[in-house]
């Protein structure tokens, strides 16, 4: 099958979402109470954009995914399969639990002058065990799929999502349909709590099955969000100026933030799509170095901050510094100390062989 890297774009983009929002979380008023070292002078404004990223960041990351899993059983069977998630997805959890994750939760004591301690813990990575749990529990449905590709399920799907131009928009309708059904019945008090709650896992799982399945499409799915891209787009920002403008970002109606949601993805797969999907030397460099600069980064964003926070600068500078020297930082020790390494490569969700 052809490789989809507008895929690999939308995971690239979607992991560097992930370290500007916990860039930004020092940076407001709350960060201290979830563990994060707060800098004094605040950037409250930011969070408007974050709000604006905060309801499909993850969804689509799971999403993707799913997608990823699809296109591993091309050529794997369940087993190979099965070896390849242990060593891409439990592997870098289970390592970053107890070795990457402490650290910065010790740097965050020393930070406050509390007694340090070691507690091992899943922070950023929580999704990984997320999506491993996922694998597990949708793999026999997955292989049932992968033998009947012609499955009525799959010809209603196509059935509905072909022919766009016909200005039908019942794929995007089913597109929305089960993230807002989630949404109205777990009713969790805020729709962007993902990490470790009940209403995150089953998100998470919906988006996962989703991925999977259009995928499993081919291009019936993407001439729909390629055609329908631009009011996509145009309806989620109406939806989220209402949030910000009506709302304030204080009330949560969490069907309607499902469908926003929905939308935003629809755009960003469409514009991919459009847009993206052709290889790169630098998709291949950053499609290898942006998972383990992920798993690295939360430890060194938080070394950084205890030295930088306390010093008078603008709060604007401070997190322009905070995230060069991030990610800088982490790219290096991903050139210099993992990738060359075979042995070290797998606990940071790479081969064992270098490409």
């Amino acid at each position: 099958m052809m490789r989809r890297y507008d895929i690999d774009w939308i995971r690239i983009g979607a992991i560097g979402l992930l370290i500007l929002y916990h860039a930004v979380i020092s940076f407001q008023s709350w960060a201290e109470e979830i563990f994060f070292i707060k800098n004094e002078q605040e950037l409250e404004i930011l969070w408007i954009l974050m709000s604006m990223f905060n309801v499909w960041r993850i969804p689509i990351l799971f999403m993707v995914s799913g997608m990823g899993v699809y296109f591993a059983m091309q050529n794997r069977n369940w087993k190979q399969l099965l070896k390849d998630r242990v060593l891409r997805i439990l592997l870098p959890f289970l390592f970053g639990c107890f070795f990457i994750c402490p650290i910065f939760i010790a740097i965050f004591l020393a930070y406050y002058k509390q007694e340090i301690a070691y507690i091992p813990n899943s922070g950023h990575l929580w999704f990984l065990g997320n999506i491993f749990a996922y694998v597990i529990f949708f793999l026999p449905l997955f292989i049932y799929f992968q033998k009947r590709p012609n499955h009525i399920f799959f010809r209603f799907l196509s059935s509905c999502f072909k022919n766009p131009t016909a200005k039908k928009p019942i794929g995007l309708l089913l597109f929305g349909l089960p993230l807002t059904t989630e949404a109205i019945l777990l009713n969790p008090e805020y729709f962007s709590a993902y990490s470790q709650t009940v209403h995150g896992f089953c998100l998470g799982m919906v988006c996962f099955f989703m991925g999977f399945i259009i995928v499993s499409l081919k291009d019936s799915f993407w001439q729909t969000a390629e055609f329908f891209k631009h009011i996509s787009l145009a309806i989620a920002v109406l939806f989220f100026s209402i949030r910000l403008f009506v709302f304030e970002l204080e009330i949560e109606i969490n069907g309607l933030i499902a469908l926003e949601s929905s939308l935003w993805m629809i755009a960003v797969f469409g514009y991919c799509k459009k847009f993206f999907n052709q290889a790169s030397t630098q998709l291949s460099f950053w499609s290898e170095v942006v998972y383990p600069i992920y798993i690295l980064h939360m430890p060194i964003q938080y070394f950084f901050s205890y030295y930088l926070f306390p010093l008078t600068l603008h709060a604007s500078l401070k997190l322009l510094l905070l995230l060069l020297a991030t990610l800088l930082t982490s790219l290096v020790i991903c050139e210099l100390f993992i990738k060359p390494f075979r042995w070290i490569r797998p606990f940071f969700g790479l081969s064992f062989q270098k490409k």
